[in-house]
């Protein structure tokens, strides 16, 4: 018997268009990914180093990992937050739930999924007060990946207000070969997380379980077009002093291309504590 995923749609927002942003980092495939702190209302420059890309980060301020599906299909993105499942709170896995993004959609992920209309809020948080390190997983603190499926069906169907269903399994192929791509592309994230570890000082970022907030999805049916991914990326964090000592030159907040905007955050953020 086949075994049933369930998947979530993120609905799309109607009518809403992007702000400048900055440049956009490389990325080959249908998804780009960036983080966005949500205090400052800016997405956060990446920056290229040792073969990775890092962003700077600060604590105590909420983030949300910004989505874009470039493609003119539906993808599946499986989100992991330091190693962690950011759906399920399971270890992360490529076969594992995701979101559902329409074509050319935007969506901002904005926390750990609690339900489907409610998140706890991400928030740059010191190593020991991730969430990682508080459920006793604490090795891969400071990365934000996505793991993205292209869908089989080639027809899509009209948005609907409320989609509801459940996800299959990727087609029988040659599994053999699937599994020895998937096994030879773990091993060389490892050794490019090896090569980290063996060579800097600890993180100085994690991510924490924050406060609740409203976000609703809606389950949605989704069937792989490929057992293994077709694109994997992913970004690490840190503080600015960390990522200063690696030798990478950060651009002041005063240097950032953005222009002013009259509605910078979607929002009501909570006034300051007495």
């Amino acid at each position: 018997m086949k075994r049933l995923l369930p998947l979530l749609l993120i609905l799309p927002l109607a009518g809403f268009r992007p702000a400048p942003l900055p440049p956009p980092m490389p990325q080959d495939g249908p998804v780009r990914v960036a983080l966005v702190d949500r205090d400052r209302g800016t997405e956060l420059r990446s920056y290229p180093a040792d073969g990775q890309r890092w962003v700077a980060g600060e604590r105590g301020h909420r983030y949300a990992v910004r989505l874009y599906n470039d493609s003119p299909r539906r993808v599946l993105v499986v989100l992991s937050v330091d190693g962690v499942n950011a759906i399920s709170g399971e270890d992360a896995d490529p076969s594992q739930t995701g979101y559902v993004l329409n074509p050319g959609q935007r969506a901002d992920i904005t926390g750990w999924r609690k339900t489907q209309d409610e998140v706890a809020q991400f928030v740059f948080s010191s190593p020991s007060g991730s969430y990682a390190s508080r459920t006793g997983r604490p090795d891969n603190v400071g990365v934000v990946g996505v793991a993205v499926f292209e869908e089989a069906r080639r027809w899509y169907p009209r948005p609907q207000p409320i989609l509801r269903g459940r996800a299959g399994p990727a087609p029988a192929a040659a599994e053999a070969s699937a599994a020895a791509e998937a096994s030879a592309a773990a091993d060389a994230s490892a050794s490019r997380i090896e090569g980290y570890s063996a060579k800097s000082q600890a993180p100085a970022l994690g991510t924490g379980h924050g406060a609740r907030e409203s976000s609703s999805v809606r389950d949605t049916d989704f069937e792989r077009a490929t057992r293994s991914p077709a694109q994997v990326l992913q970004l690490r964090y840190d503080s600015a002093r960390n990522l200063r000592a690696r030798g990478i030159l950060l651009d002041s907040p005063s240097r950032l291309d953005r222009q002013p905007q009259a509605f910078p955050n979607r929002y009501v953020p909570d006034p300051p504590a007495r």
